[in-house]
């Protein structure tokens, strides 16, 4: 009812002011009797700008321009004012259109749609009640036949509405700043994917690169060009072109980013819309190769991501089969590297509408994408869903003000989930669609008001957008970043090594990765809960092992571990760091079996190594016991071997009880290192 009385109120004004100050004047000579080469500019003006108006997207942008030219001419002209708002409407400056259509209906513009396009910029400028007062009154004009067409997207405008009002009520505890001059430009930049630790970046510009760019005919914009930037002193640095490898000349967009910021998946135009992959060799990218049609099809592929072991992607398309428009779909991968044919994520997660820009957290299970369905506020909205129990939780609105009424898309997080990235409009932006930081603040802390406090918040610089008072719900698994070097032991040169990633409980290979050819990095998010053994190789060196075991760490933390490797050279040893037994005990427990296997391909790949296994103690214990246990427990590694083939004459064992320490046996950190089992090159 109250929405009747605001439509009566307003249409009453509206009628008013309308017959005492408003008057349509047409482009004509009648109108204009004194000023005919005025005349004449003003119409070729608006033919030319309709021209661009027909096109629509970016051409918006240039039809405005002749608009607003013959604007200066003739301020009162019905079907201008709307055309100038609904330009308006499709750019940064969307406020401005709502003179303009307030104009248009002042001056009794011929066409119901006006209302709608009213609503719309009333929407976008957080003015949701205004906006259900149009979308309303629209409604009620439509013939029978109309409203059939038209009830749906009215109503789903209205629902966006009543959305909006709710979260501008109850916004989340944000910082969001834009990225600034040095990464966005006049041009739309958007597409923001980056690696774990966000210190790597690639997005997407509209900005002209190269000496001749060119437009797209279609949107009358420079065409999709890839840069990356990395972070330096907690600075990114000015972007740089990665050359023809990634950029084509046609359109070429970063649609996904492994976690390792090895594998970069590209979106290229053609045959609707394919996704490519390229490798970071540590000095440049490989040259992009198309993935196979179970990926790409005739219809568009927009966006994808790998989940953190790299086996599974999903990815954005509107093939058949989906729910409508576009869906998010995945695939994984074999160990020959074959992708199997998509499953539809479903009905959950997808909607009626486009689902887009999909990210998967290094936590592996909490996805995040934006979507025009479920509770949007209007245009993309983002959301996260996780995968808990073997299905998809209902998606959950990441509320305002990261949502607007606008699109907002392309989100990505780090790993430790206290920074996103994403693409919006915004009016302190540059020109188009810019790049913008989104800092979590978490719990909000109890306030304490101190003289000291009134000192630091006057001193404060402001922030970009506004703080807010709710806790924003990002549940993620907590991770631990594991990170370092990969060098040669002797000369401390860099290594290329492949990493490979094992749960000891399960004895499974979770992921494959590989240190940077270059320097030798490398980082792995870990998330918790688990006992992790990490085998390090290289050719012509011995593998090394690590022991990451975070099941009673539940708090995201970050660990530097260089990794020195040894050449296979006899009288060379290695700890097997992930060989276990049971205290007092000489039994393999299972969480060895990972390892174990390591060391048995090691022998089968090497026919000519000798080995001699070690075992030692702490000195806890008389030395007969020490001694014998040391020597069942290497026993027990080299009876293993020789169950699964290995010859016996290849192999030795002893056992050393407490006589070769390598720590203090006065701290239990100490005699924990001292308790391991070794083996020693003798023969190759």
């Amino acid at each position: 009812m109250k929405y009747l009385i605001k439509l009566f109120i307003l249409s009453f004004f509206l009628l008013v002011h309308h017959q005492a100050d408003s008057q349509n004047v047409e482009f004509s000579r009648s109108h204009f009797p004194g000023d005919r080469s005025g005349l004449r500019e003003a119409r070729r003006n608006i033919s030319e700008g309709d021209k661009y108006f027909e096109v629509g997207g970016g051409a918006y942008s240039v039809a405005l321009e002749y608009y607003l030219k013959a604007q200066e001419f003739n301020p009162d002209n019905a079907w201008l004012n709307y055309k100038i708002g609904v330009c308006y409407l499709n750019t940064i400056h969307h406020p401005k259109a709502i003179e303009h259509l307030e104009k248009a209906v002042q001056l009794n513009v011929p066409t119901l749609d006006v209302y709608y396009k009213l609503g719309q910029a009333y929407q976008l400028n957080y003015k949701f009640e205004e906006a259900i007062d149009q979308y309303t009154f629209y409604r009620r004009s439509l013939t029978p036949q109309e409203l059939i067409n038209e009830r749906d997207k009215i109503d789903k405008r209205i629902s966006e509405c009543e959305h909006g009002i709710r979260f501008v009520e109850n916004p989340e505890r944000v910082f969001i700043d834009n990225l600034g001059s040095t990464i966005n430009s006049q041009y739309d930049d958007y597409s923001p994917v980056i690696n774990a630790d966000g210190t790597k970046m690639l997005f997407t510009t509209r900005r002209p690169i190269g000496r001749r760019p060119d437009i797209d005919r279609g949107d009358h914009k420079y065409f999709e060009n890839i840069l990356e930037t990395r972070k330096v002193n907690n600075r990114w640095q000015r972007p740089s072109d990665p050359g023809r490898r990634i950029n084509t000349s046609s359109h070429d967009a970063s649609a996904g980013l492994s976690h390792d910021g090895r594998s970069l998946i590209i979106y290229r135009g053609g045959r609707g819309g394919d996704l490519y992959e390229s490798v970071w060799d540590g000095e440049s990218w490989s040259r992009a190769k198309k993935l196979p049609r179970t990926i790409n099809s005739s219809y568009q592929e927009s966006s994808a991501t790998l989940s953190p072991d790299g086996k599974t992607l999903y990815f954005v398309s509107d093939r058949p089969g989906g729910y409508g428009g576009k869906d998010i779909w995945y695939s994984t991968r074999d160990e020959r590297g074959r992708w199997s044919e998509p499953v539809n994520l479903g009905p959950t997660v997808n909607t009626e509408y486009n689902e887009e820009s999909v990210f998967m957290h290094p936590d592996g299970k909490t996805l995040y994408f934006s979507s025009q369905g479920h509770n949007s506020m209007g245009g993309y909205d983002i959301f996260k869903t996780q995968y808990i129990g073997g299905r998809w939780t209902d998606p959950v609105n990441l509320g305002h003000p990261i949502n607007t009424p606008g699109d907002d898309l392309f989100f990505v997080m780090t790993e430790d989930s206290e920074t996103g990235f994403y693409a919006t409009y915004r009016e302190d932006g540059y020109g188009g669609s810019d790049i913008y930081k989104i800092t979590f603040l978490g719990p909000e802390k109890p306030l304490i008001n101190t003289p000291e406090q009134h000192l630091i918040a006057s001193l404060a610089k402001p922030a970009q957008d506004v703080i807010m008072a709710d806790e924003i719900e990002i549940d993620v698994t907590p991770m631990t970043l594991l990170r370092g070097k990969i060098i040669d032991q002797e000369t401390k040169e860099p290594l290329f090594a492949t990493i490979e990633l094992y749960d000891n409980e399960e004895d499974v290979l979770l992921a494959q990765f590989t240190s940077n050819e270059e320097t030798g990095e490398y980082f792995i998010s870990l998330p918790g809960g688990k006992n992790y053994a990490i085998s390090v190789k290289a050719d012509d060196y011995l593998f090394h092992s690590e022991n990451i075991n975070i099941t009673e760490s539940l708090v995201a933390r970050e660990i530097i571990n260089d990794i020195e490797m040894k050449r296979v050279e006899i009288g060379k040893s290695i700890v097997l760091n992930n060989i276990f037994f049971d205290t007092g005990q000489s039994t393999l427990r299972p969480e060895s079996y990972a390892e174990l296997g390591i060391l048995y391909q090691l022998m089968v790949d090497n026919p000519n190594l000798r080995i001699k296994i070690s075992g030692h103690t702490d000195n806890v214990g008389g030395w007969d016991l020490n001694k014998r246990l040391s020597e069942d427990r290497a026993r027990a590694v080299v009876e293993f071997l020789i169950d699964r083939g290995i010859d016996p004459n290849r192999l030795e064992y002893e056992g050393y009880a407490y006589s070769k320490p390598i720590a203090s046996n006065e701290t239990e950190e100490g005699r924990q290192k001292n308790r391991r089992t070794e083996f020693e090159i003798i023969e190759k």
